[in-house]
């Protein structure tokens, strides 16, 4: 089940997008900024928390906030909710558990063939030596 940071965890922020646009871009802040305190969440176990502030390093700051913006959409409602979900997303993969490995075994035929090419090549060497000289 995907965990959903909850909204009234977050912090938005509008400031006015960069970019072409013309007069409307200059006059309306359509930019937002999406901030969730991690290290302060009721909303996050202990080893949930220690998992994101490791896996999320180089997005949290000092203070172990996640910040997130969006200014794709022309609209303020539509670039919140688009700042939402890539959190959500990006809180939801740094959560997740990676599957465990299986041990294998080798199969025989590889085994048969490495030791074959083992053999080749100490003949190979052994064709190289110079020859005993037994008198």
């Amino acid at each position: 089940m995907p965990f959903t940071v909850p909204e009234h965890e977050l912090r938005f922020r509008a400031s006015p997008a960069a970019g072409p646009g013309g007069q409307h871009v200059n006059r309306s802040s359509t930019r937002i900024e999406v901030r969730w305190d991690i290290t302060n969440s009721p909303s996050v176990s202990d080893s949930q928390r220690e998992l994101l502030l490791e896996k999320l390093g180089s997005r949290v700051d000092s203070r172990g906030v996640l910040r997130v913006t969006a200014d794709e959409r022309r609209s303020q409602l539509r670039n919140r909710e688009a700042a939402v979900k890539r959190l959500n997303e990006l809180v939801n993969k740094a959560l997740e558990q990676p599957r465990p490995r299986k041990k294998t075994k080798p199969p025989a035929g590889a085994a048969e063939r490495r030791l074959a090419e083992k053999k080749r090549r100490a003949e190979l060497k052994r064709e190289r030596r110079r020859p005993d000289t037994d008198d």
